[in-house]
């Protein structure tokens, strides 16, 4: 297991990520570069954009960089 996910051209720490985003980014800005791409927000306000597909494979390299925790709502015995 790497603790870096791929995002566009640049290895990104996982313990880098504070948040990734639900829906794809939009603004209206005809020069916008980030359009329709989903923003991972990295510590020290940092960002990168990623493609839908790279978002999927961070979130789920977080999630097993993390364990697989428990979703809220799921069965589990305390």
């Amino acid at each position: 297991m790497s603790i870096f996910c791929t995002v566009d051209d640049k290895h990104i720490p996982l313990y880098r990520i504070m948040w990734v985003a639900s829906v794809p980014h939009f603004c209206g800005e005809e020069d916008c570069m980030a359009e329709g791409k989903y923003e991972i927000r990295l510590e020290q306000g940092e960002a990168v954009w990623a493609k839908v597909e790279e978002r999927d494979e961070a979130l789920e390299a977080l999630d097993r960089w993390q364990g697989g925790l428990e979703t809220p709502g799921e069965d589990w015995e305390a």
